[in-house]
């Protein structure tokens, strides 16, 4: 499909965390013609009075090259929780991120009071399959206290060789104890589209991640579902604990379900970082009925796919609110395997609404709960009662089920639960309004003229 994209950078788009969860989009590059401004000279001679003081006093040696790194990460960490410094192994991980492969836990991290907070884990990772959740503070890696640790500091922490173990201290809201995990480090391979089956004529299509090849994916997964469902009535869009990734990738993504006006547009300091999408005619989606799925753990590209979707009033957003990460990072590379990732704008959705620390708040808020239902009570109808009247359609030979004791049925997935809930009566009430039609359509022509 063909886009329109204005003030669009002319580079290729690299983003990611080293733990393996894409959290940023986009690319740009201060343009050349730029003038740059004067240094502050007093605070200029303020830093290299600082730096002349460690050099010469400080416990031990330490080399200027590693103390101008430090810096440089210092710097950039200060800024906001998603810029950050990228050298040799960072730097070659984030490329390996975007790709949809890399070693590690399988982990969206972020900041929250001088710890590390997990915004997701990936699908069918070592953090995932271990039971870590959205939302835990990792407090301590191999007994060491994380506390105001760098974030990329701490992502050098959980890397390492895969098969290797690793210990995490975890802090859950609501458990007062810490809980330890013992992680084996593997290689992330994410399935970022896969899509199943709910009951006839209903599908759930998740997207785990957006990657680079997100978006085809996800136009070969419409085609593949609507060639197996001819009469698809409804289609479930699950971007919960989503921790984004490519720019272009959900945008993608937004085109396969709309079919005119804009998506998201960045805006910045420069126009380099300026761009705005827009979608085409081409509708893989067929115009399916559709709810979209979020949760805290939804964010960034995930966060454009449902904002832009809820301002078209393509899809009814159900959920709860997601994470507000609503800006784009752009990798800068500074020097040979070295770059920097630096915040450079804001993403807008179609209607001029800012997600930056805000989230999109659903249309309809379902919170994740189990849900149980008792079989056992007894229940009596008019068939029941001895010498009742019979109503001449033969259906006094209904097999009835055998009553059985109490029984609980558990709902595994009950914000899923209620989405297909919600597809079922949509197209209850479309069915009903083409029958209307048509009643009203006889009715008139019985008339006498």
């Amino acid at each position: 499909m063909n886009r329109i994209l204005r003030k669009a950078c002319s580079h290729a788009v690299m983003a990611g965390l080293l733990t393996g969860a894409i959290s940023t989009t986009g690319l740009a590059q201060t343009s050349d013609a730029q003038e740059s401004l004067p240094l502050p000279f007093e605070e200029v001679r303020i830093f290299a009075e600082a730096l002349d003081n460690i050099r010469n006093s400080y416990v031990r040696d330490i080399d200027d090259k590693t103390l101008l790194e430090y810096a440089i990460k210092g710097m950039l960490s200060g800024l906001d929780p998603h810029s950050a410094y990228l050298a040799n192994e960072e730097y070659d991980s984030l490329q390996e991120t975007t790709q949809g492969e890399f070693g590690g836990l399988g982990i969206e991290i972020g900041e929250q009071d001088g710890y590390i907070k997990i915004i997701t884990p990936i699908d069918d990772s070592p953090a995932q399959r271990a039971g870590i959740l959205p939302g835990d503070l990792i407090i301590e890696i191999d007994g060491k206290p994380l506390r105001d640790m760098l974030i990329n500091d701490a992502i050098n922490m959980m890397r390492g060789e895969i098969g290797t173990t690793i210990d995490i201290g975890i802090m859950r809201d609501g458990v007062p104890e810490p809980m330890n995990f013992t992680l084996t480090r593997d290689v992330i391979a994410v399935a970022s589209v896969r899509h199943r089956q709910l009951e006839p004529g209903y599908e759930y299509l998740r997207i785990s991640q957006f990657k680079v090849n997100t978006g085809n994916e996800v136009e070969e997964a419409l085609a593949q579902i609507h060639e197996e469902n001819p009469e698809l009535k409804g289609l479930v869009l699950d971007l919960r604990n989503n921790p984004g990734g490519i720019l272009q990738a959900s945008v993608k993504v937004v085109d396969a379900f709309v079919t005119s006006g804009k998506i998201v547009y960045t805006q910045g300091r420069n126009n380099e970082t300026e761009m705005e999408f827009f979608a085409d005619e081409e509708d893989p989606s067929r115009g399916v009925p559709l709810v979209v799925l979020i949760n805290s753990g939804s964010a960034s590209a995930a966060e454009i796919v449902a904002g832009s979707l809820q301002d078209h009033g393509r899809a009814v957003i159900m959920g709860t609110r997601s994470f507000g990460k609503g800006s784009v990072q752009s990798v800068m590379p500074i020097a040979e395997n070295r770059a920097i990732k630096l915040t450079t704008s804001l993403y807008f959705t179609p209607e001029g609404r800012s997600i930056q620390a805000q989230g999109i708040q659903p249309d309809i808020e379902v919170e994740e709960a189990l849900v149980t239902r008792a079989t056992g009570r007894a229940g009596y109808t008019e068939a029941d009662l001895e010498g009742h009247l019979r109503n001449g359609n033969d259906l006094d030979d209904i097999v009835r089920e055998p009553r059985v004791s109490a029984e609980q049925v558990v709902v595994n997935d009950y914000q899923l639960q209620e989405a297909l809930t919600l597809l079922r009566g949509l197209n209850i009430l479309e069915s009903a309004r083409k029958k209307q039609g048509e009643i009203s359509t006889r009715l008139t022509d019985a008339r006498p003229q």
